[in-house]
């Protein structure tokens, strides 16, 4: 049987609950935004409950060490299909057989969760380097970013941490959504910005009248120490993908 939920984290944990108990241990989870119905398929709609959600959660911290249970959180944010559905196998597994499961990397499904998360937590990284803020007339700190993968939620904490005194937006323009820190929490937003990012910008937010200023000096410090005699694009390329570069402040000179 088809087990459709709505994509979120905690409707995945909810068909799990599901699962068990109609004990239905053959189903086959889908995200509702990539399932194509069959004539004669039959389908299970997960509506996502937080109680259901919390208590699989739970359940997970008793069987697994939490870093075990973090590696299933990250590799989801992913957002592969392919990933859901592997995730949603193993962690039913883990109820069934234990949770030395996820120790068998010779298993193809632990092995890819395990694949996908590092490639997640790659990510995460780079974005905590590359994320360039810009001050607003309001004293808002403002950056957009376009990762590969939804990494959000793993780097609000450090930033709310190192710009603990400052209010800012990190806005995901491919999703639609974003994390605004008023000095207090951090709380999840949703914008509707469909323009290239600079425009966005502009239209959005009006820039503090020193912030173009601060633009052009940092990309003449970043031309100054650039040595073209040990120039070396591939690695460069390498380490900061050019994916990355159109918001990035040194790559706008």
């Amino acid at each position: 049987m088809d087990y459709v939920f709505d994509g979120t984290f905690k409707g995945l944990l909810t068909a799990v609950f599901d699962c068990f108990e109609r004990k239905d241990f053959q189903a086959r989870l889908y995200a509702k935004a990539t399932h194509q119905n069959t004539i004669f398929g039959i389908i299970h709609q997960v509506y996502t409950d937080e109680a259901a959600a919390a208590r699989v959660w739970k359940g997970l911290l008793k069987k697994l060490p939490a870093q075990e249970v973090r590696k299933l959180y990250v590799a989801f944010l992913s957002e592969l299909p392919e990933g859901y559905s592997k995730i949603f196998k193993v962690i039913i597994d883990v109820f069934k057989n234990g949770g030395d499961i996820l120790k068998n990397y010779g298993d193809a499904d632990v092995l890819f969760i395990n694949q996908l998360a590092k490639k997640v937590d790659r990510e995460k990284h780079r974005m905590k380097a590359f994320v360039r803020f810009q001050k607003s007339s309001d004293g808002l700190y403002f950056s957009m970013i376009e990762p590969d993968f939804n990494v959000l939620p793993l780097i609000a904490k450090f930033f709310k941490d190192r710009y603990a005194d400052q209010q800012w937006l990190i806005y995901e323009k491919r999703r639609g959504c974003g994390f605004f820190y008023d000095k207090d929490i951090v709380n999840e937003i949703e914008l509707s910005i469909s323009e290239g990012a600079s425009s966005a910008v502009e239209k959005y937010i009006a820039l503090d009248a020193d912030e173009l200023k601060y633009n052009t000096l940092w990309q003449d410090y970043f031309k100054s120490t650039n040595i073209i005699a040990r120039k070396n694009t591939k690695l460069h390329v390498r380490h900061v993908p050019k994916r990355y570069w159109k918001y990035l402040t040194e790559k706008q000179a």
